[in-house]
């Protein structure tokens, strides 16, 4: 069995939204909507720590077989599914030469990545109808089963930070 942190190491006081965390906020609005600010101020620490889960999910110091910039893609890929499209530019942004891999219609070259695609794709929209064979896919084009989590926890993330930014957007929209 691996070892895990507890859920309050290293986290320490937060009293601002980190300025990473900023752009997100203005890709649904809530940044700028003035009513906002106090609510916003509330929810400081869970808006910084779901920063930190971003970089851990996107920018791991040990990106395995998944480099930062392919994440990205990733990720502005599946905001795209999920019809977000301003979080998928703000992925996008740091996608560099993979980009094409952020536009669902992309089906990638090579076994590998065609996988993978397949797999977040599936991850992504319809989660109910994965089963062991999705994972079998992925086995035999030669994932490990390392990557296999890393490209799982980026789907489960990006599916935290889509309804996060759908939220957030909703509450900017409310204000008067």
């Amino acid at each position: 069995m691996g070892y895990c942190p507890p859920l309050h190491a290293e986290v320490g006081p937060v009293r601002a939204v980190p300025p990473g965390w900023s752009r997100v906020l203005e890709v649904s609005g809530a940044g700028t909507a003035p009513g906002l600010a106090p609510t916003l101020a509330t929810r400081a620490r869970v808006l910084a720590l779901s920063q930190l889960a971003e970089d851990a999910v996107l920018r791991p110091a040990d990106p395995g077989g998944w480099c930062h910039e392919t994440r990205a893609a990733l990720a502005a890929r599946v905001a795209r599914l999920n019809h977000e499209d301003a979080l998928a530019n703000h992925h996008l942004a740091r996608a560099g030469a993979y980009s094409a891999l952020g536009n669902p219609a992309h089906v990638g070259q090579g076994a590998r990545i065609r996988a993978a695609l397949a797999f977040l794709d599936v991850l992504s929209q319809d989660p109910r109808d994965m089963d062991g064979n999705d994972v079998s896919r992925l086995h035999h084009v030669g994932i490990s089963d390392a990557d296999i989590v890393r490209l799982a926890d980026l789907g489960a993330f990006l599916s935290f930070q889509v309804r996060l930014v759908a939220g957030l957007r909703l509450l900017a929209e409310a204000q008067p």
